[in-house]
Parts: C-alpha cells; structure tokens; sequence
C-alpha cells in the first residue's frame, strides 16, 4: 500500500468520524453534548485539511503516489 493510498483511506476515515459527530450533535437533546460533538466535529473537520493539504504536497513533491 503507497502513502498516497493511506492518506486517502486516513482522509476517509476522519471525514467519516467527522460526519458521525455532526450526526450525534444534530439527534442529541443536552446541550452540552451537542457542544461537545461540534467541537469533535470541528477538530476533525480541521484535520481533514490538514491531511488534504499533505495529500497535495507529498503528490507535488513525488509524483509516484499519485493515485
């Protein structure tokens, strides 16, 4: 498996950590655990740029790992 094919299973799997929190936020009545799935929703969502961003450096840096 490349670094290319795991970033994007990485990138995938946050994104979908990401969508589960914001789901959790939307069904939950407290509010405190509402507030609390956003921010994990909002970390994560910070995350996937990050990685999104690393996915375009390393296939501008080597062209071997695009996909």
């Amino acid at each position: 498996m490349t670094v290319g094919t795991q970033l994007e299973q990485s990138i995938a799997s946050v994104q979908s950590a990401a969508t589960s929190m914001k789901t959790f936020a939307l069904e939950t009545q407290d509010q405190q655990a509402k507030q609390t799935f956003q921010q994990l929703a909002q970390t994560l969502d910070n995350a996937v740029t990050t990685l999104q961003q690393r996915q375009q450096y390393i296939q501008e840096q080597e062209p071997q790992y695009k996909q």
